[in-house]
């Protein structure tokens, strides 16, 4: 590997690597699940490497790799040992090391994702480590948790409605769950889906191909 190369990839502005996705959210929201359905339907067309988070073990990874989602050495985990939000946000080198192996090792990709640990609802990325981030909740906690904000919700320049399967058993009203998510996003976008009825999550997918798409363009190999 040539020094050129070196510095391409590590350009500041983004030139010559692959957009880098920041999917972060609450304990048990869908996460990993989204990770997984992302792989099943952009793998076919995309070079993709993930870094997942938890704090004392690799259950996330072990996940994505005995679901065969991606070839195993694709799929890099980090064990954060603290806070999900410190690893993501405050220190993010062992995140920023994973994600820099992946795209040496794999060179060239178009596209690293990066799974949060679970967390609350003031979950974001830092911009040195993500630059696009999805915001995952689930129906299970009532229809009132879009309106309650907090920097994930209102920020993430894509927030996932999973588990819409559930909304009756649990009295979440999803025309409810989709104004307020609206009214406190300032027209970024909303998606709802439930990956257990449809395992490639076609329309998050899609959102996600597009930006791919965009920051190649914006952001060519010199």
């Amino acid at each position: 590997m040539g020094a050129d190369h070196d510095d391409h990839h590590h350009a500041p502005d983004g030139h010559g690597r692959a957009l880098r996705l920041g999917i972060g959210g609450p304990v048990g929201s869908g996460k990993t699940a989204l990770v997984a359905a992302l792989c099943r339907t952009l793998g076919q067309t995309l070079r993709l490497g993930v870094v997942t988070n938890d704090i004392y073990t690799t259950e996330d990874a072990d996940f994505l790799r005995k679901a065969g989602v991606l070839s195993p050495d694709r799929i890099v985990a980090v064990e954060t040992g603290c806070c999900p939000h410190t690893a993501i946000r405050d220190d993010i080198a062992a995140n920023l090391d994973a994600v820099e192996t992946l795209e040496e090792r794999f060179w060239p990709l178009d596209l690293v994702i990066v799974e949060s640990g679970g967390d609350n609802l003031t979950a974001t990325f830092s911009r040195g480590l993500a630059d696009r981030q999805i915001f995952v909740l689930d129906v299970s906690g009532g229809d009132k948790v879009p309106r309650k904000g907090g920097p994930g919700v209102t920020s993430a320049d894509l927030l996932v409605v999973n588990k819409t399967d559930l909304a009756p058993m649990v009295g979440a009203d999803l025309t409810v769950m989709s104004r307020d998510a609206k009214a406190v996003r300032d027209g970024k976008p909303v998606l709802f889906t439930s990956i257990r009825e449809e395992p490639g999550a076609h329309a998050v997918s899609e959102w996600v191909s597009g930006l791919v798409t965009s920051w190649a363009h914006d952001h060519p190999t010199p």
